[in-house]
């Protein structure tokens, strides 16, 4: 039996490294204009109502920090990866990246900061989102 198209493309995601599901994220919000974080910012307030005022609390957090806690052994693959989230310059991203721990980005979304810390931690990276 032959795979249906949905397969393929499923089976190709599955080979690409982060860094490249994140460009292709990106590139899919700007071209059609749709964003995962939509669907899931819409359920949580449906989901936060039930709950008592601890689970409301926590749900309710919306922006988080992603924190740099170590290079790692392959440092200069994670002043890459540092470069190309931030945006920094060479000097400036290495500086964030001896100076750890240190926060790469603050105040960023949840899906952007567990994107930021998959990416790092590929990178040999120790990374915590807060």
């Amino acid at each position: 039996m032959a795979a249906s198209g949905v397969d393929k493309v499923f089976d190709e995601l599955g080979k690409m490294s982060v860094l490249d599901l994140v460009e292709l994220k990106k590139k899919i919000e700007d071209e059609w204009g749709i964003t995962a974080a939509a669907p899931v910012a819409a359920a949580a307030p449906g989901a936060a109502a039930p709950g008592g005022d601890g689970a409301a609390a926590e749900e309710e957090k919306t922006s988080f920090d992603v924190v740099l806690t170590g290079a790692g052994q392959q440092k200069i693959q994670v002043i890459k990866v540092v470069r190309a989230v931030t945006g920094l310059g060479l000097k400036e991203a290495k500086d964030l990246v001896d100076g750890a721990p240190q926060a790469v980005k603050e105040g960023v979304t949840e899906d952007e900061a567990n994107s930021v810390k998959a990416q790092l931690e590929e990178a040999g990276a120790s990374v915590e989102v807060k």
